[in-house]
């Protein structure tokens, strides 16, 4: 028999075997086994061919963190089932799109989704759709189909190129990016985490509140390799995820820039028990100083690890490790990864001098294999010999640590969540007294960039701030909502006619008394 370590799902039979009868998942007060969460993966992969889903068909995932989220997971690569996970905070228009362009045949969604789920369904009448525990209209409970199946691991031959995630970026034109994992490179970013971030032991814990959709559930594969137990929350509650730590003795958890800020006012933090915990490990958004440096003072420097990465080269390019969070590098993304290589590149494409800033190159085996049906897209972003174009601006210093300087897209980070300018002002044209907009972040203490709208209204038009928000509300997520509106006479431009956002967000930061 074959042990092949490069396969997604070779990793979790490995998990599995190696630690049978350890605790692999908490979720309140129920826990599942390895052998538990690998039985109910088995049996929920048997399910997939049952319900007619074969290997590389694509089905939407409507689910949040829960108890099912691993062996769902799982049960997709053991299947050969490339998955396309919806976050649930997105709009029925936004799910609606994502699955038609992602020609997905079924969508699974979760019990607290199943109104969600109806939605879609007298959207796209066609779509199949299975609920977790719950029957649907004219479908079936995957869960019951999956009871009547084998425990057994399913017969699937899976290919270390078949893709085993479809996951969704806004574009920047507002066109939907869907970056395609394969197997090979999800066991690959396995192996970037052990490699760079991580020494797993069997008696390390990591929780889990994020979205298991992203960043987060990326570490799920390495603790179950190693032993380590996986502890999942609903969603991010600051004084929940406190009693978790203390609870569960968790040793690692992964933040965000805003949710570091919100544990770091929660009163009687100092009195908390944190004796389990050894590694907090945050990226996703530049750290504003004034956390990091407050959140060292409270758990100690010697806890703190970031990461510099991309949905398409996921998850540490670059590490900034505990002995090198001292002042003059607070600010740095860290040394490149031991499995990444980086260069920094001109706008001719010429390779920069030590100490310039260019734009960052990434290659290594963690990266995508491009887009999902977008060509044109995929050899933007994707060079012949596997470059990855981040459109992030990098400077290296002597001792070869990476400083961002700058983002060539306009991609606004709020509290953790991508949000592409263009989405939010192509909602807002469309509000019949808004005749030009232009959307930047601004700097703000607790989302690190706050979506901000400039708009030119249209001759004797009267609406105000609130009507537009409460207008896009809609159409848009939560978080991609404009959190101020500044009303303004003209909107700046380049000299070719396109929205000068630089000199808006110059403007804003000049604002906030922050260096633009």
């Amino acid at each position: 028999m074959t042990h092949h370590g490069g396969l997604y799902s070779e990793l979790i039979e490995r998990g599995a075997a190696q630690n049978a009868d350890r605790i692999a998942v908490e979720f309140g007060e129920e826990r599942q086994t390895f052998a538990e969460v690998n039985a109910l993966a088995n049996q929920l992969a048997h399910a997939f061919g049952t319900a007619g889903c074969g290997r590389g068909h694509r089905v939407g995932l409507l689910v949040n963190n829960g108890l099912l989220s691993v062996p769902l997971d799982f049960a997709c690569a053991k299947a050969g089932i490339n998955r396309v996970p919806l976050n649930a905070r997105l709009s029925v228009s936004e799910h609606a799109r994502m699955l038609a362009e992602a020609q997905c045949s079924a969508l699974i969604f979760g019990p607290d989704l199943a109104e969600r789920a109806d939605e879609l369904k007298t959207i796209m009448p066609e779509l199949r759709c299975f609920g977790l525990g719950v029957t649907p209209e004219g479908g079936e409970d995957f869960l019951a189909l999956a009871q009547a199946q084998p425990e057994t691991r399913p017969d699937v031959k899976v290919e270390a190129d078949d893709i085993v995630l479809t996951l969704y970026t806004s574009g920047t034109t507002g066109v939907l990016k869907a970056a395609q994992h394969t197997q090979s490179s999800y066991a690959a970013i396995c192996r970037n985490i052990l490699l760079n971030l991580f020494s797993v032991g069997p008696d390390d814990a990591m929780l889990h509140a994020a979205s298991l959709i992203h960043a987060s559930g990326t570490f799920v594969l390495p603790f179950w390799l190693r032993g380590g137990r996986t502890v999942i929350l609903p969603g991010f509650v600051p004084t929940a995820f406190l009693d978790a730590i203390e609870r569960y003795r968790v040793s690692a958890i992964n933040l965000v820039p805003t949710m570091l800020q919100m544990l770091l006012e929660q009163p009687g933090l100092e009195q908390r028990d944190f004796s389990a915990l050894k590694r907090i490990i945050y990226g996703a958004s530049p750290m504003p100083r004034a956390v990091i440096t407050r959140a060292m003072e409270v758990f100690g420097r010697e806890r703190f690890w970031q990461y510099y990465g991309q949905t398409e080269a996921p998850l540490c390019l670059a590490v900034l490790r505990p002995e090198d969070h001292v002042d003059e590098l607070l600010g740095a993304c860290g040394r490149p990864s031991l499995d990444a290589e980086i260069r920094l590149i001109d706008e001719q494409g010429k390779d920069v001098p030590e100490g310039e800033p260019g734009e960052i190159l990434v290659r290594g085996p963690m990266t995508v294999a491009g887009y999902f049906n977008a060509p044109e897209l995929t050899g933007e972003t994707f060079d012949a010999d596997g470059w990855v174009h981040t459109r992030d601006v990098g400077v290296f210093d002597a001792r070869g640590f990476l400083h961002l300087r700058d983002r060539t897209s306009d991609m606004i980070i709020s509290g953790g969540y991508n949000v592409y300018p263009r989405e939010v002002e192509d909602a807002l044209l469309s509000h019949g007294d808004v005749l030009e907009c232009a959307v930047v972040g601004a700097p703000d203490p607790k989302w690190v960039e706050a979506v901000t709208a400039f708009i030119v209204l249209r001759d004797g038009a009267e609406v105000t701030a609130e009507a537009l928000i409460a207008f896009v509300s809609g159409p848009l997520a939560s978080y991609k909502k404009p959190h101020r509106i500044i009303f303004t006479n003209t909107i700046p431009k380049t000299a070719v006619g396109k929205l000068d956002r630089k000199s808006l967000r110059a403007q804003l930061a000049s604002e906030a008394g922050e260096p633009s």
